[in-house]
């Protein structure tokens, strides 16, 4: 019988817990579909200044990795562009 009991108050706890983090993940959607919403203001308000949005995601992909990566990315952009007698 006490069995049954520790069983039961284990499931209610593990429901508790999972009920939580279901909660917390649908916060943190939420708040990431304003953060994204937010972004794409901005790129529509440099677009109206006269911006290319294109450009300016290319530059903000690009910082988001080190030098190196970004001279290997690069390097390997200039290789291809060569092998196709685009430079």
């Amino acid at each position: 019988m006490a069995d049954d009991i520790t069983t039961e108050t284990a499931q209610t706890v593990a429901a508790g817990q999972l009920r939580a983090f279901i909660e917390r993940i649908e916060r943190l959607e939420e708040e990431k579909k304003t953060i994204a919403d937010d972004i794409k203001e901005v790129y529509a308000e440099m677009k109206g200044t006269g911006f290319d949005t294109k450009a300016v995601r290319t530059i903000v992909r690009l910082r988001k990795k080190d030098q190196s990566e970004r001279q290997e990315e690069e390097a390997m952009i200039d290789l291809y562009k060569a092998a196709l007698g685009m430079t």
